[in-house]
């Protein structure tokens, strides 16, 4: 059987332009994840985050963080194999040149996405994804781009995978099962999911044309490639929401499309599939959020989210989040607000939350990459203006089911 060393997927113009987003994104968040782990460094030697803290840090977040780098690693190779461009061909075929079916449909391929293989593979890899597809049909791509990083972030509430914050609240609670996760959290998820994606269609398909043109499939390189992609993602779903801690079936699912890749494409192995950047961002903000908490934030947090509201640990969620960036606004508020309702109500707050400034999601930025490296053009003003509008009707409205 001969090797194929190069994409497994071709005929996607989008794939090179997105490399040069992804490095720049990866090197400043590198940057940024160094600075905190010098910083955090600093405090251990200072004796501000003493060592035994260190480890009880490091015990809590290396299954988060394993999961995080497993589930990238699969959904990368699954990109590069082309099973998303395949699906996104598959809904324009069952959509007929009707564009308000095609909407509906990437509307459900976001929220799917974003519920099982995490919000970042959302805005990563699915945003390039229908951009194409919305071109390819001479659509305005603008409209569907605003959906990924909308959704990615609102449909990031129904399972601990969906959102890294999540998985930290679930460890917290020390549950990672998640049917529990859903019986707390499900309601607040379906309303976020329903009341943004209905913003969204109110705001953006009227000014879609009713048909569309058809467009040619995607070319795919790599066949086998592809199946085995296919077949490892669909048992990989299941498996994240049957209570077996989601870091062992996600692990096991990268090891065998990896397996895959080293027998047809071994060039396409390569230590950039791991998100180093990513990690060391995310162990520097643990490791600097700890030693803060024990410098005294738990008083300030304790101040902002309050004893009983669930509404005023959300909007504490909201504010932080957006003052800063969603997971180091939940690391620091986590511990003030509690377990149960509250503690769902703070990821609302900081899932849902984060659409009125560039920098209150990773995903967010991470999205704007993609964008800008396709060549489309994104005014923040226009992200922000309908972050204004989303933002607070979805969290309040998603708030519901915890106050009542």
């Amino acid at each position: 059987m001969p090797r194929h060393e190069g994409c497994a997927a071709s005929g996607v113009p989008w794939r090179e332009s997105t490399a040069a987003a992804r490095n720049d994104g990866a090197v400043k968040l590198g940057l940024a994840g160094g600075a905190l782990c010098v910083i955090g460094g600093i405090a251990v030697l200072a004796g501000v985050l003493p060592p035994s803290e260190l480890a009880t840090i490091a015990e809590r977040v290396w299954p988060v963080l394993l999961f995080v780098v497993a589930v990238t690693i699969v959904a990368e190779l699954a990109a590069v194999a082309g099973l998303f461009d395949l699906v996104a061909e598959k809904l324009a075929r069952a959509a007929r040149g009707r564009t308000g079916m095609l909407w509906l449909l990437v509307l459900v391929l976001a929220i799917v996405t974003t519920a099982f293989l995490s919000l970042d593979t959302t805005a990563v890899l699915l945003t390039p994804v229908v951009v194409t597809m919305a071109r390819q049909h001479r659509l305005d791509p603008l409209p569907f781009a605003f959906v990924t990083v909308v959704l990615a972030n609102t449909a990031s509430l129904v399972l601990p995978v969906s959102n890294l914050t999540n998985l930290l609240a679930a460890e917290r609670a020390d549950s990672m099962d998640p049917w529990r996760f859903l019986a707390l959290l499900g309601p607040s998820a379906a309303i976020a999911i329903v009341v943004s994606a209905l913003l969204l269609t109110v705001v953006f398909l009227p000014r879609l044309p009713r048909r569309h043109e058809a467009a040619a499939p995607p070319e795919i390189s790599d066949p086998v490639l592809l199946r085995v992609a296919g077949v490892v993602v669909a048992v990989l779903l299941p498996l994240l929401v049957v209570g077996i801690a989601p870091w062992i079936p996600a692990s096991a699912a990268a090891v065998v499309l990896g397996a895959a890749y080293v027998w047809r494409a071994p060039r396409v192995i390569r230590p950039a599939l791991i998100p180093w950047s990513l990690l060391l961002f995310a162990g520097g903000l643990f490791v600097v959020v700890g030693a803060a908490e024990q410098g005294g934030l738990g008083a300030i947090t304790s101040t902002l989210v309050g004893e009983d509201s669930v509404w005023q640990v959300a909007g504490a969620g909201v504010l932080a989040a957006n003052a800063v960036n969603n997971l180091p606004a939940f690391l620091a508020l986590e511990s003030a607000a509690g377990g149960g309702e509250r503690l769902a109500a703070l990821l609302v707050g900081v899932n849902a939350g984060p659409l009125l400034t560039p920098w209150a999601s990773l995903a967010t930025l991470l999205w704007f990459g993609r964008l800008t490296a396709m060549g489309v053009e994104v005014r923040w003003s226009r992200f922000v203006a309908l972050g204004l509008i989303v933002a607070p009707l979805t969290v309040a409205a998603a708030v519901l089911p915890l106050a009542l």
